[in-house]
């Protein structure tokens, strides 16, 4: 017998009965998750300094702002119109499949966005079982890895998020297919970034070494490679140095700011990677600390190995080309990413590429910011995800938009009209009182 099927029912139990449906419950919740965020802050940095040397700005900094703006605008009124409305309630049981690399980010964010729309949940452990936080009989928590993932998803769920890989994005929905159960998919993928010549080398330098080493670059919107002509590489290069010393000092091993990859596999497959064209800067490895120093590969051909996966490490490819369209078709030509990100003085070439590529996201002029933001969606697209959220996009995630006409028993003579016998007199009626016409257009009589 599956192990989980007592679990998943107490959470269905407890969904029928309503508990996690009312305003009051749902700010009740987030305000007690806000609480464990400030009661356990010291612990969750303590572990998380131990395990990959993380920052609060990656973890908790965005929860808190998911929290708050879930909060400020949950009880917020709306004005409808009193026979036509959209509910959005909510699907019922919801299963939360979080990643490694932000433990706490990429399970707590969707997790606000399910207690606002008024879930039961299931999700891996970063909330102790018995915290008292929050409503023990609403919330379940598992730890595991892909046997345990697989016992769950054998369960029926209303809901499934899933944070993770394209490779298991594949088998999760297969899983979800099982149930037909609808499910965000939030994956990940190479995400180009073309620096345009006319552009200021710093200011890129800056934004592209801290988009790329943030969390030691185990982000999946991170900038993955950079197309750019020859010209702009060599201008690119002793700016890169520049941001990587400002950053990091001399030594980035030495630096608090600078985080470690999160096991010895992933530290071998990176060091790996570091094979591919010519290291042109950093390039140091240390693998009983797991290190990995920011690097730049140059003279890197498409073939190699590093253009061939999610590097997912603090490596930055430079692949040069000829001009803009061929860095677009490079894009074109590859799987649609989670991000495309494009530096650029002309606010033309922007948009060119903007409206020429396909992507989850777009970052002009900047580099994981759009993530940061609570008022823009997060998905992808394609092989790098399905669905989004954040923010008030988290809400429609979790809500099902279900369509109500409120009625009366009068005015049936009206009703008459649409029940046979129908003849071309009512069919007329019929037409002008329901028929759409186009707006803006004319007729010659």
């Amino acid at each position: 017998m599956n192990p989980y099927v007592d679990l998943v029912s107490g959470l269905r139990t407890a969904w029928v009965a309503g508990k996690t449906r009312t305003i009051e419950y749902r700010i009740s919740q987030l305000e007690a998750l806000g609480r464990f965020l400030d009661e356990k802050k010291q612990h969750i940095l303590d572990a998380m300094a131990s395990d990959m040397r993380k920052t609060e700005l990656s973890e908790i900094f965005l929860v808190r702002n998911e929290v708050n703006h879930a909060l400020n605008n949950l009880a917020r009124p709306v004005t409808r119109c009193p026979h036509l409305l959209t509910l959005r309630e909510p699907y019922g049981v919801v299963l939360i499949i979080g990643p490694w690399n932000y433990p706490l980010h990429l399970i707590l964010v969707p997790l606000v966005g399910a207690i606002a729309a008024g879930e039961s949940r299931t999700l891996p452990a970063w909330i102790p079982p018995s915290d008292p936080n929050l409503l023990q009989d609403c919330f379940a928590v598992v730890t595991g890895g892909p046997e345990v993932t697989s016992q769950l998803l054998e369960n029926k769920f209303d809901y499934i998020f899933f944070t993770g890989s394209p490779h298991v994005g594949k088998i999760v929905m297969a899983a979800a297919a099982q149930h037909l159960t609808p499910l965000t998919l939030e994956l990940g993928g190479k995400n180009p970034c073309y620096v345009a010549d006319e552009c200021d080398p710093q200011t890129v330098a800056n934004r592209l070494v801290w988009g790329r080493c943030f969390n030691a670059g185990q982000t999946c919107l991170a900038p993955d490679y950079v197309l750019c002509s020859l010209e702009t590489q060599e201008k690119l290069m002793p700016a890169l140095r520049h941001a990587i010393t400002e950053f990091f000092g001399p030594n980035p091993q030495e630096s608090p700011d600078f985080a470690r990859i999160i096991s010895d596999r992933h530290f071998q497959r990176i060091q790996a990677l570091l094979g591919s064209g010519r290291v042109a800067i950093g390039g140091q490895t240390d693998e009983k600390e797991r290190y990995v120093a920011p690097t730049v590969l140059l003279d890197v051909q498409p073939s190699e190995p590093a253009m061939q996966e999610e590097i997912f490490g603090p490596v930055l490819p430079i692949i040069t080309v000829a001009n803009m369209d061929e860095a677009i078709a490079f894009i074109n030509s590859r799987e649609r990413p989670l991000a495309v990100y494009v530096f650029a003085s002309n606010n033309k070439l922007v948009h060119r590429v903007l409206e020429q590529t396909s992507s989850g996201s777009f970052g002009g002029n900047d580099a994981l910011m759009q993530m940061m933001l609570v008022s823009l969606p997060f998905g992808g697209i394609g092989t790098s995800g399905l669905g989004s959220y954040h923010g008030k996009f988290s809400f429609d995630t979790f809500s099902h938009h279900r369509a109500c006409l409120l009625r009366n028993m009068g005015l049936e003579a009206v009703n008459a009209l649409r029940y046979p016998p129908y003849s071309d007199r009512k069919m007329g009626m019929v037409a002008s009182f329901s028929e759409i016409k186009r707006k803006g257009t004319c007729t010659l009589l």
